[in-house]
């Protein structure tokens, strides 16, 4: 069997949700790359003589860097491996998969793209909270909080981003000052619903709601932490009527 190279989504953290197929590569790898946020009790379903790579990334600390990875999945496909490049979520989702089938593409080694949930819908689910609803949201956006505007790395429009009904910002709570006031700067009223959502649809999961101008005091308050997912918008409001999951901490601010 010829190397190949599966870039597989493994969902947002509960290990049910991970998808047959996602399933089906992680039993065959024979080397498996996998990212911080990856449930551990997804790797047990690797067997038993499959090399484990942990490629996490976290502040001041990296399993590997970018670079290193691209080598090490060239690497074992040349080695004629079954290997799974395994990512938290979706690998297309701020995953960087795309860079990496690009390597893939130019070293001519087959390869797989295997889509996983994304925790931009997963985690408010779990939370109680749809992304779109009929009555309150039509519209939703999924953005990436890191930049900012100080360090010259900010290069969203938030003008058009305070006119989506909902917006999901990924591992956003170290900017959230930033991204507060300049939606309300750009029109979104200080008033809007906000959750947060922290290490969602797994056993830790606990979630925040306030307003657009009170939750950066609150997350402060609660100490919460990444990987938290940041909701804005009126769809937060449906969570006093369908919250299902039963959660570490139920903290409403």
């Amino acid at each position: 069997m010829s190397g190949f190279v599966y870039i597989v989504g493994a969902g947002p953290g509960d290990p049910k949700l991970l998808t047959i197929r996602a399933l089906e590569c992680i039993q065959i790898a024979d080397v498996i790359l996998y990212d911080r946020l990856v449930n551990p009790e997804i790797l047990k379903h690797a067997k038993a003589h499959c090399e484990l790579i942990y490629c996490g990334k976290e502040p001041g600390k990296h399993g590997l860097i970018q670079d290193e990875i691209h080598r090490v999945l060239v690497e074992k496909a040349q080695q004629n491996m079954q290997v799974v490049r395994l990512k938290g979520g979706d690998p297309f989702v701020f995953g960087r998969g795309a860079e990496e089938a690009a390597i893939l593409r130019n070293e001519n080694i087959e390869f797989e793209i295997v889509p996983g949930i994304t925790a931009g819908i997963a985690a408010p689910a779990y939370a109680g909270i749809p992304v779109t609803h009929r009555d309150y949201a039509t519209s939703f956006a999924i953005v990436t909080g890191h930049g900012r505007e100080e360090k010259g790395q900010d290069f969203l429009s938030w003008a058009s981003l305070a006119q989506i009904d909902t917006i999901a910002f990924y591992m956003s709570i170290g900017n959230i000052d930033h991204i507060t006031k300049s939606l309300i700067r750009h029109g979104k009223k200080p008033t809007t619903p906000v959750a947060v959502i922290e290490w969602g649809t797994t056993s830790n999961q606990r979630t925040i709601t306030g307003q657009l101008e009170t939750i950066s005091e609150q997350i402060q308050q609660q100490k919460m932490v990444n990987p938290s997912m940041i909701l804005v918008g009126d769809v937060v409001g449906i969570r006093e009527e369908i919250a299902w999951f039963n959660e570490r901490i139920e903290t409403t601010c």
